[in-house]
């Protein structure tokens, strides 16, 4: 893909966030979308079929850089306990630097009625599978308690955490990313045995 398509892609990934964010989905036109990136009607469809194609190859675009966030951090840590604070830095940071975007997510992941779901549920397993596996290791080897639910607890410690983040940003943004850790650190202790 060339340079310049590359940059008009990015200029109506741009466009659709911002919009999408403050009109929510269905209150954001293609009109809207390609005024705002500065294009012409038709370039949408060029790359797209619609408006949903264009919000679908978004999200997978948007959540890419997550889930290397995620490997990398998870990589680096030595034990379970280790990476699932790695993992909660990382969706801290990347919530903090993406904000327009997580609230998108927030608000589209549990949507049932659109396209993209299958794409949204891809990611979502394939981000969850991080902590999941270290929740399951920390499980197995004793760091954690052997009643906590590997998939349940995942689900809940990435949930609890763009909730979290989302607050903190939205109504203390001037808190610490450390502060906030810290705090889920402690309510996510309760997993972890005496």
């Amino acid at each position: 893909m060339s340079r310049s398509s590359l940059n008009t892609k990015s200029r109506m990934f741009q466009a659709a966030l911002e919009l999408i964010s403050e009109k929510g989905f269905t209150g954001t036109s293609v009109d809207e979308i390609v005024e705002r990136a500065g294009v012409a009607k038709g370039t949408v469809y060029y790359h797209f079929t619609g408006k949903a194609e264009l919000v679908e190859a978004l999200i997978a675009a948007e959540l890419e850089p997550l889930t290397v966030h995620f490997k990398e951090a998870s990589d680096g840590a030595t034990d379970p306990l280790e990476q699932v604070q790695a993992l909660i830095r990382a969706e801290l940071e990347w919530i903090r630097d993406n904000r327009a975007f997580a609230k998108v997510l927030v608000t589209e992941l549990w949507r049932e009625d659109r396209v993209w779901r299958e794409t949204l549920l891809l990611l979502r397993r394939e981000l969850l599978g991080y902590i999941r596996q270290a929740i399951a290791e920390g499980v197995r080897v004793g760091t954690f308690r052997d009643d906590i639910d590997p998939d349940f607890a995942a689900s809940a410690l990435f949930g609890m955490t763009v909730t979290a983040a989302l607050d903190w940003l939205a109504f203390d943004p001037d808190r610490e990313l450390d502060y906030v850790l810290e705090q889920i650190r402690r309510l996510a202790s309760m997993a972890v045995k005496a």
